[in-house]
């Protein structure tokens, strides 16, 4: 019997356009990067400007302007009336909204710590996927990420600021998406600037909640909870929450705390929000769940590999991932629900 033979495609069926669309998919977010950085939507701000009136007030060489402002026209980053020299660039709505440096919804600031880190720490993928090694500052100077950020206050601001830009729709998705109504106190255990704890205090007058982190993120905290004027149901603590054991509280929360660790660190988080909750408590993670089957998320999985840049054997998990390992430190039972984006909470009750 002859062996089976899958069909065939004549070259007239399938084209290269995804695969090059995705490998060279630098060009697009360098050029996102950069202009990020260099504050053209901030500076779009409140009208729109000449290519020329850009390039003066950046300071941009004319042989780059007009190619890297076309190019997010193209892209769909700006919109621009007429064409040529006359022609006017503006944001888009969602440039505008989450671009804009000035916009209460402002998300660039994890744009501007993967231009400012990130992007060029991916470009040793090969030799972390070959020797399962962090790529980042540990590779240059021998210290782990986190001790490179807290020796320099500016990169630690600028980091808490990209982690808030990307966890805001989420924080407040939670706020509205999970019933807090039976709990009365929370701890946000790696809270740094404070914006869960003050994300779901807002909505939920009869929490007191309590963010928790290092020393050096207590002030950036404080701050933060002045400016919402929570200051009276939301407290700043100084936890080391590898060598700590957690407050006590209803729910404990931990927002992109568990892929920051190898699986040794994830259990003993869990396992150490399982003793300080108490019957009936809450321990809500919230991370890029990726799907079970891992076919659906793929910023999931690309933030999986980021780890693996960032830490060598940190990583990413799946809702079943979360749920075993949770079982194991005596939960009774778990829940994904998901907030925004390829981001979800997970969720174990005791």
């Amino acid at each position: 019997m002859e062996d089976a033979k899958l069909p065939t495609m004549s070259r007239g069926d399938v084209t290269p356009d995804h695969i090059m669309q995705i490998g060279m998919g630098f060009w697009a977010s360098k050029a996102l990067l950069s202009a990020v950085e260099l504050g053209v939507f901030t500076y779009l701000a409140d009208r729109s400007k000449t290519g020329r009136e850009l390039e003066r007030a950046l300071e941009l060489n004319p042989r780059g302007t007009y190619d890297l402002l076309d190019a997010l026209v193209a892209l769909g980053l700006l919109e621009r009336d007429g064409n040529g020299v006359a022609g006017r660039y503006r944001n888009t709505a969602e440039t505008a909204v989450f671009l804009d440096r000035k916009s209460p919804q402002y998300s660039g600031g994890i744009l501007e710590m993967a231009n400012a880190r990130l992007y060029r720490f991916w470009a040793d993928l090969t030799p972390a996927l070959k020797t399962g090694k962090p790529q980042n500052e540990v590779k240059h100077s021998g210290l782990p990420m986190f001790d490179e950020l807290y020796a320099d206050p500016k990169r630690l601001e600028q980091f808490m600021d990209a982690m808030a830009g990307i966890s805001k729709a989420n924080f407040s998705a939670l706020a509205e998406k999970f019933d807090f109504s039976p709990y009365s106190t929370l701890a946000d255990i790696g809270g740094a600037s404070g914006q869960l704890s003050c994300s779901v205090a807002s909505q939920h007058t009869h929490l007191s909640c309590r963010s928790c982190d290092l020393p050096v993120v207590k002030p950036i905290a404080e701050r933060n909870i002045r400016k919402h004027g929570l200051s009276e149901r939301v407290q700043a603590d100084v936890i080391d929450f590898l060598h700590d054991g957690f407050p006590r509280a209803d729910i404990i929360t931990m927002g992109m705390i568990l892929h920051d660790w190898n699986l040794d660190r994830k259990k003993m988080l869990i396992a150490k929000a399982y003793r300080a909750l108490p019957k009936g408590g809450a321990l809500i993670a919230i991370e890029n769940i990726i799907d079970d089957e891992r076919r659906k998320n793929a910023f999931g999985l690309l933030m999986s590999l980021n780890m693996l840049i960032e830490f060598g054997d940190a990583f990413d998990f799946t809702g079943a991932d979360f749920a075993g390992w949770c079982r194991d430190a005596g939960f009774a039972h778990c829940e994904v629900r998901h907030l925004a984006g390829p981001t979800s909470a997970a969720i174990a009750y005791k």
